[in-house]
């Protein structure tokens, strides 16, 4: 039975709000990450996630900064903050009864892809797959990226120059199982027609894939 619910989660002082949704029969579950708050009503993560759900992937958008710490742009840069705040989600899924046996995936688009492999890179085996679009992994630190196991896919527009040379350096650094896509055509939002849709198709292929089994 698919399951849809806006759930609290504890973050240290502060209380973040996600939304769950879980289809039947699903392969994992995977937690989005951006650097702004109210990332959970992003279209453009919407769009992803409900493509994810229609491949048999549970997703939970959730925004990672509260209102209040969003109002200070720097913080968005914080990725040890939003690290931090992505790992206290993974505990709190671990504690779920609906969630606990579902292999975790991480989806991070602008500086929350950093969060995401920081994260994927402490969590170990636990994390499973993880996909980044036109997302900042250059700002995870060199030692988390060589200690990130989980298969990893770097989505990024091929009007986005100067993000593609950072997603590059990241790339170079990671030691996982690694693609590095650039979508043609699109600039950093990936607003342009069809470019969105060839996030999300690249993102459900590669969740389905890696999520239900383990690296290597």
């Amino acid at each position: 039975m698919s399951t849809s619910m806006l759930v609290h989660i504890a973050a240290g002082r502060a209380t973040v709000e996600g939304m769950l949704d879980i289809p039947d029969g699903a392969v994992g579950l995977v937690l989005f990450a951006h650097g702004s708050g109210s990332s959970r009503h992003s279209p453009r993560n919407n769009y992803v996630a409900g493509v994810l759900r229609a491949a048999g992937v549970g997703t939970l958008l959730m925004d990672l900064l509260t209102p209040e710490e969003d109002r200070d742009y720097s913080r968005r840069f914080d990725i040890g903050l939003l690290t931090q705040r992505l790992l206290d989600a993974a505990r709190w899924v671990e504690a779920q009864e609906a969630t606990r046996a579902l292999p975790l995936g991480f989806f991070g688009a602008s500086t929350g892809a950093a969060a995401a492999l920081e994260a994927a890179a402490a969590l170990g085996d636990t994390a499973r797959a993880v996909v980044s679009r036109g997302g900042r992994p250059d700002l995870a630190s060199e030692l988390a990226l060589q200690k990130v196991g989980a298969p990893t896919l770097l989505l990024v527009g091929g009007y986005d120059d100067g993000v593609i040379d950072l997603n590059q350096l990241a790339y170079d650094q990671l030691r996982c199982r690694k693609e590095m896509v650039i979508v043609p055509g699109a600039t950093h939002l990936f607003e342009e027609p069809g470019t969105l849709e060839a996030v999300a198709t690249r993102a459900a292929g590669w969740f389905a894939e890696y999520l239900p089994r383990r690296p290597g």
